[in-house]
């Protein structure tokens, strides 16, 4: 009997993108039996205070184990257990290592997974999340103050002490990704953090992408497109842009939803009635572009099992 690999998927993106909220929403639809998820930035070698005396950020490769990270990640690819290093935030110090075997997909999140090559290729598909920059500072602000205890001018400090680092070496991992994805308000609506954002996957042909002719409304009479795919560059390359509206009628979404289930081969009957759901503080919330982004990156997933 042939022995199947873990298929490995990659989430980069700066701090407090929504890497958490999508792997999640991936995990809940191929189910959590079947799924390992695990944050990269857990490599850290210096807790907080040591940090602070060295004066390196923590978004620093430098300041993070990227050896034993890259060794860790071919480990997981080749279906083999490790022991993973775990760093408490609530602390700012490390807790013991935990074992974490591989399931049949593996989600690795964090801030430098595809700092280099052999990093990179450890992965079968690769997602950077690029959210509109003032979304993401917002994002911040409730996270750090609400789960982990800051203050918020100590958040815009480790904004401000973070521009650099990130600029050079978190958001220079974007070209290196199969999938680009945007969240951004629509316009008029400075206030909206989450259910009725607008969403643009960037598709680039490192990956074989689904035929979205099935997907798109193609009606001449309906002039808001709520889902549309052209042709574009990105990084001086073609790609296909795919974006999708927050205002999305659900109706629409769930139809939509369920063509894409229909398409995922190897996934028990599921019902969508989870699928983009999130939680804003002790709220549960759904977007339907989130949604469908996490259907999508599934296909990629249940895709790739097929070619191993």
């Amino acid at each position: 009997m042939k022995r199947t690999r873990p298929i490995l998927l990659g989430i980069v993106g700066d701090s407090a993108t929504g890497k958490t909220t999508i792997s999640a929403g991936i995990e809940n639809i191929l189910g959590p039996e079947r799924v390992t998820n695990l944050c990269s930035d857990d490599y850290h070698k210096y807790n907080r205070v040591q940090r602070r005396k060295q004066d390196i950020c923590a978004l620093h490769p430098d300041c993070n184990h990227i050896d034993i990270m890259e060794h860790n990640f071919h480990q997981l690819r080749r279906g083999e257990a490790i022991l993973k290093p775990v760093y408490n935030h609530a602390t700012g110090d490390f807790d013991p290592p935990v074992y974490v075997k591989p399931r049949e997909f593996v989600i690795i999140e964090g801030l430098l997974g595809f700092y280099n090559q052999a990093m990179r290729d450890a992965f079968d598909v690769k997602i950077y999340l690029d959210p509109q920059e003032e979304l993401r500072v917002d994002w911040k602000f409730k996270r750090d103050t609400v789960k982990r205890g800051y203050t918020r001018e100590e958040v815009q400090a480790s904004l401000d002490r973070r521009t650099d680092v990130s600029v050079n070496y978190i958001r220079p991992q974007r070209r290196f990704a199969d999938i680009v994805c945007s969240f951004f308000r629509p316009e008029g609506a400075s206030e909206e953090t989450g259910t009725h954002l607008n969403t643009k996957l960037i598709l680039r042909p490192t990956i074989q992408h689904p035929d979205f002719a099935e997907f798109i409304d193609q009606r001449p009479g309906v002039k808001e497109k709520c889902l549309t795919i052209t042709l574009g560059r990105d990084e001086g390359l073609p790609v296909d842009i795919l974006q999708i509206t927050g205002t999305i009628k659900p109706v629409t979404a769930e139809t939509l939803m369920d063509i894409i289930m229909d398409h995922l081969s190897g996934v028990e009957p599921l019902s969508t009635d989870k699928v983009g759901t999130y939680m804003e503080g002790a709220e549960e919330k759904r977007s339907y572009p989130l949604g469908i982004m996490q259907l999508l990156t599934c296909y990629h997933l249940l895709n790739a099992r097929t070619r191993i």
